[in-house]
């Protein structure tokens, strides 16, 4: 379990510096007149709320690992859904690098 928990650790701390980097995009394409959506991702991606930079669901996911990381059982369905949205997060960064 502790292998899996540091592997999710090593891909967050990837995703949150991919995301302070993109949001600093958004912000200037905002101030340009562009990036009018109204979340990053929709709902059937994992998250139950909704936001316009990747910040906001980097650490919603640090807070699932951190939950993982402290239960003395690994919850399969929760890793699959952490693992799902991060998955998601690193799939939009990449995306989002390429334009």
């Amino acid at each position: 379990m502790h292998a899996i928990i540091e592997k999710l650790n090593e891909n967050l701390k990837l995703a949150y510096r991919q995301a302070l980097d993109a949001d600093q995009k958004l912000d200037q394409l905002q101030k340009e007149g562009h990036g009018k959506f109204q979340a990053l991702f929709n709902r059937d991606a994992g998250f139950d709320f909704e936001a316009k930079r990747f910040k906001p669901y980097v650490l919603d996911v640090a807070a699932d690992v951190e939950a993982l990381s402290q239960a003395e059982q690994l919850d399969e369905q929760k890793l699959k859904q952490t693992v799902v949205k991060l998955q998601h997060i690193l799939t939009l960064l990449a995306t989002f690098k390429d334009q």
